[in-house]
């Protein structure tokens, strides 16, 4: 058996709240890498992994001895959490999972080995500046098409790999509650590159990314207990990263790989998290789509503390949570900075 890539350069982490036998299935994809799991509720709870899998376990009581008076910046009760995993980890690249996905098939009925597709995305360009039509050309059986330029052939350095879902699609509460039964059972065999100056929802529960390249704007924002909204974490951070990744000149693919999303939550508790934010993003959207980042701003820190204070300024007339979420974004960073000197 061909050894595992990138086993020595890759975290997997993991937020939960629950025992972790859904790691069984991933047994044959996961075990050699290194898993860190971030212990969400009750810091008292014993959560059981598997036998066999290297891993470190934090729990909130870590996570506020570790950080101190800045512990608030993580979220509670919410998935948000997994964001401190990323800050600890010590590796270059990181993938990301919720605890009810499992292993997808594709149509040939073979496992889907998500973070083997994840590490391709990763390891070869992307292509923002200009659509493929072929979508990725660095795919086998894929090129550029005719017409492309080939003084962009050599694409840029991809900093994110956005995976999709068969099973249960990531819809908000109102789509979900409109669609109880929709399924995707759809799998397009094609990833793509985001082109350059546009957003997307990012999902937090099928994601990798290049920790070193973009690592410190994957603040999974405040969410949870005590704060106005949630399920806006993971997409939060998808529109912060996207801005500071086409200033930096980075890539974002989406597409494949799937993972098999198992469990629908339940649409009425998403809808009393989701409401405020529901009107928020109507104007949260524009505020992205005209922020732009100061030339002088070349790395990943000064553009995401850059970003926090257009956040205080331009969105904290919606509500004064902006005020607390940029705060928030700053004391990241400055929580960021401490542990990976």
């Amino acid at each position: 058996m061909a050894p595992a890539p990138l086993a020595d350069q890759l975290d997997i982490v993991i937020p939960t709240i629950r025992d972790l036998g859904f790691l069984e299935q991933w047994r044959p994809f996961f075990q050699p890498y290194h898993l860190i799991i971030v212990q969400d509720g009750d810091p008292t709870k014993k959560i059981n992994v598997p036998e066999g899998f290297d891993y470190e376990l934090y729990n909130r009581n870590d996570i506020e001895r570790i950080l101190g008076d800045k512990a608030w910046c993580i979220s509670f009760k919410d998935s948000a959490c997994r964001c401190f995993g990323y800050m600890v980890s010590k590796k270059k690249y990181v993938y990301t999972i919720d605890d009810d996905c499992f292993v997808a098939k594709n149509p040939s009925g073979e496992d889907i080995n998500a973070l083997e597709q994840h590490i391709k995305n990763l390891l070869t360009p992307s292509t923002p500046d200009f659509f493929n039509t072929l979508y990725d050309p660095y795919r086998p059986g894929a090129d550029f098409v005719r017409g492309y330029p080939f003084s962009m052939r050599d694409g840029k350095h991809t900093a994110v790999s956005h995976g999709l879902w068969l099973n249960i699609p990531d819809y908000d509460a109102p789509t979900q509650m409109v669609k109880p039964a929709e399924r995707n059972e759809r799998y397009v065999d094609a990833v793509m590159t985001i082109p350059k100056g546009t957003l997307f929802p990012m999902c937090g529960m099928n994601l990798a990314f290049d920790r070193d390249a973009i690592g410190p704007a994957m603040y999974f924002g405040l969410m949870g207990e005590g704060q106005p909204w949630g399920r806006y974490d993971d997409m939060w951070a998808g529109w912060c990263v996207k801005k500071i990744t086409d200033h930096l000149d980075l890539g974002v693919k989406t597409g494949l790989p799937y993972i098999w999303h198992s469990k629908a939550s339940n649409p009425f508790v998403n809808l009393k998290k989701e409401y405020k934010g529901i009107f928020w993003q109507e104007e949260i959207i524009p505020f992205f789509q005209n922020l732009t980042l100061s030339p002088d701003n070349k790395d990943v820190f000064s553009c995401y503390l850059e970003l926090a204070e257009k956040v205080r300024t331009g969105l904290s007339h919606l509500d004064p949570y902006f005020t607390k979420l940029a705060d928030g974004m700053v004391a990241w960073i400055e929580c960021w900075k401490k542990l990976n000197p």
